[in-house]
């Protein structure tokens, strides 16, 4: 059985423990950057580990996985930390701020032997294996175009982490992360073509864009991202015989096929949405011990090459990068 150590106090992190609490399993650690949070969440969870510093943490030689939950600002220092004190990391999305950030990780996590993976939901949950396969199986014949939809309307603040700058704020590294996720899921190889346009916020970061992306087999995606205007989570995979669609796409346990020359409409479900973070748990359980092997790495690769790509023709670049 594994040894977790938390790392973050917040929304996913209380979500996160819950998801532990119903599995049964028992969290070791907490820290975070407030003390009082920390001691709080540890009583909330029965955790009997309470440390100071995330040093700390990092220095029991117990805990073997660390979850990361804290703002993604701070993912790349936070796991670089973890990984040369010998721990596998499970870090929330996005996972880093750019490719380099990334790369230096992956690189540090082969040289230490631990396994290093985003927790991104739509890696694991089990409907995306169903589709891929009916995919293969020629469900809608040659793969042609993914369209994604992501926005979202909080409520504007320049000061918060959602819209300021100084903290990777915008919709690219908020939500974009899961329809980038989604398209490259589907396309059967990365693209080697991006083009985009984006509005930007007062504060400098992104509010919404536009991004269409191709691959050498040609095939396209194209996703609309907005951070004040909502918009349903819906997916569509279209190929020369039918078209995949998906509502709810981060943590979807149900989609419609829809076969265009018949007009046969075939409904595929697995796994369960509150389940989600529970799949996260096992594949990260399963990787540690060397008996579990998915695209997750690959998919996390992919996506921030484009993320970085588009934030580099944009000219938007955050103050600590």
């Amino acid at each position: 059985m594994n040894t977790w150590g938390i790392l973050g106090c917040g929304t996913i992190a209380n979500e996160m423990a819950e998801t532990f609490q119903k599995m049964g399993r028992v969290i070791y650690g907490v820290s975070s950057r407030t003390p009082e949070k920390t001691v709080k969440f540890a009583e909330k969870y029965g955790i009997k580990h309470v440390y100071q510093t995330y040093e700390e943490m990092l220095e029991d030689e117990k805990i073997d996985i660390v979850y990361i939950a804290t703002p993604h600002s701070m993912h790349y220092e936070n796991m670089i930390k973890a990984v040369k004190a010998g721990k596998h990391v499970l870090c929330e999305k996005a996972i880093t701020v750019n490719e380099a950030q990334l790369n230096e990780v992956m690189a540090l996590a082969e040289e230490k032997g631990v396994v290093v993976r985003e927790a991104m939901t739509i890696s694991h949950m089990p409907l995306y294996k169903k589709l891929k396969e009916r995919i293969r199986e020629g469900a809608i014949g040659k793969l042609k175009m993914v369209q994604v939809n992501f926005g979202s309307n909080k409520g504007y603040d320049s000061a918060s982490r959602f819209f300021a700058l100084e903290a990777a704020g915008g919709a690219l590294l908020d939500i974009g992360v899961y329809a980038a996720s989604f398209a490259r899921t589907f396309l059967s190889e990365a693209p080697n073509t991006i083009l985009t346009t984006v509005e930007f916020l007062e504060t400098g970061a992104d509010e919404q864009s536009g991004i269409i992306m191709k691959n050498t087999e040609g095939e396209m995606a194209v996703m609309c991202l907005t951070l004040r205007a909502k918009q349903p989570k819906r997916g569509v995979v279209s190929g020369d015989k039918g078209y995949i669609e998906v509502y709810e796409y981060p943590r979807a346990c149900r989609a419609a096929i829809t076969n265009t020359e018949t007009g046969e409409v075939e409904t595929v479900e697995a796994g369960k949405t509150e389940d989600a973070l529970k799949y996260e748990v096992e594949a990260m359980e399963g990787c540690a011990a060397g008996d579990y092997e998915d695209d997750c790495q690959e998919i996390t690769r992919d996506v921030m090459k484009i993320l970085t790509s588009v934030k580099t023709q944009w000219g938007m670049k955050y103050p600590f990068e």
